[in-house]
């Protein structure tokens, strides 16, 4: 059995850093901000980095580098690319039997346009991890205690309710860090399926659409998810910190300090993937809730992996093994509790 089985996607990842990447504010794009270079014109680049990355993949090194029995299901092309993504999952002692690979369609790849501050513009071709279908994934094999599912995109997205109700039906525990098409299911929907889940991680303004509740109404925003589900909430909130219910009590985190921010690309993988992992390292037998002092260790871990991540180019390179944790950098977190 596997502690944990990763769900969701496979990419390789160029990373591009330059000078001339400039951010203009501007009302126009949706962020109200703007990555701009000139145009017409050829522009010089800092840093070419060529990675793995992926939902699935990037956290499936974190429960493995925390000690933890692990195994990924997504899907590569049936080419170089693919077959690189797999052979450093298994570097990792990662189990990459269930990985679909696609004679049709290509490894997905992302270009990440960074600038020196550390903002990024990530284009995205998804190739092969499209195209998931039921039918493929080898269900009789996907024995473990916890399933860790990420975004799943396109006709992918098509899995995302039938692997809540396998693991229901077969008592594993299911952490969901969703993307935009699951977010889009509606509020509606979600209420069903906050039902079938342990832990979900959300940022907040997915929250607050989540629930159909303002993002800036965070006490709401937690009674909302609590009445839905009898498990953990997470709600990230970039540099300022974490919000964590467990239905009694709220906590509030802040972040480590950086030393430099590189780049951002992976950090919530590793926050989300972290904070599981903190869990499940203080969890304890036959117990089924999570005491306050397993939820700040896991909160501590998820933000230090995550800290650990901005710092380097690479969604997977820095991030943190137990060794790695023991640190005395990692000692101190200030987190807050507060009665529900």
């Amino acid at each position: 059995m596997f502690d944990v089985i990763t769900i969701g996607t496979v990419t390789r990842d160029a990373f591009v850093r330059s000078a001339a990447f400039q951010i203009l504010e501007d009302a126009r794009f949706r962020t109200g901000k703007a990555e701009c270079l000139n145009l017409g014109s050829k522009v010089d680049i800092d840093e070419l980095i060529f990675a793995t990355g992926g939902g699935a993949t990037n956290t499936a090194v974190t429960f493995a580098r925390q000690g933890f029995r692990t195994a990924c299901v997504c899907r590569a092309g049936d080419d170089l690319g693919g077959e690189e993504a797999i052979e450093e999952l298994q570097g990792e002692k990662i189990n990459t039997d269930f990985i679909i690979r696609d004679k049709k369609h290509s490894t997905a790849y992302s270009l990440i346009l960074s600038s020196m501050s550390g903002e990024r513009t990530i284009l995205v071709y998804r190739g092969a991890s499209k195209y998931f279908q039921e039918k493929e994934i080898v269900w009789d094999k996907l024995n473990a205690k916890w399933f860790y599912i990420t975004h799943l995109s396109d006709e992918s997205a098509s899995i995302f309710l039938p692997i809540l109700d396998f693991a229901k039906k077969n008592n594993i525990k299911v952490a969901v860090n969703p993307g935009s098409t699951q977010i889009k299911l509606g509020v509606e929907k979600w209420k069903g399926i906050l039902k079938k889940i342990d832990l979900v991680i959300l940022n907040r303004e997915e929250a607050g659409e989540l629930t159909g509740i303002d993002y800036k109404d965070i006490k709401n925003i937690f009674r909302a998810l609590d009445d839905l589900m009898g498990g953990i909430a997470v709600m990230t909130d970039g540099p300022n910190g974490v919000w964590v219910s467990d239905g009694k009590i709220i906590y509030k985190s802040g972040i480590y300090k950086e030393k430099k921010i590189v780049d951002r690309t992976g950090a919530g993988d590793a926050f989300g993937s972290g904070f599981l992992a903190g869990l499940l390292r203080k969890s304890e037998v036959g117990v089924k809730t999570f005491s306050p002092e397993a939820i700040e260790y896991a909160i501590k871990l998820g933000s230090a992996n995550a800290t650990s991540v901005v710092e380097h180019i690479g969604a997977k390179n820095i991030i943190l093994t137990q060794e790695d944790f023991k640190d005395k950098r990692w000692d101190n977190l200030e987190i807050k509790r507060e009665n529900i």
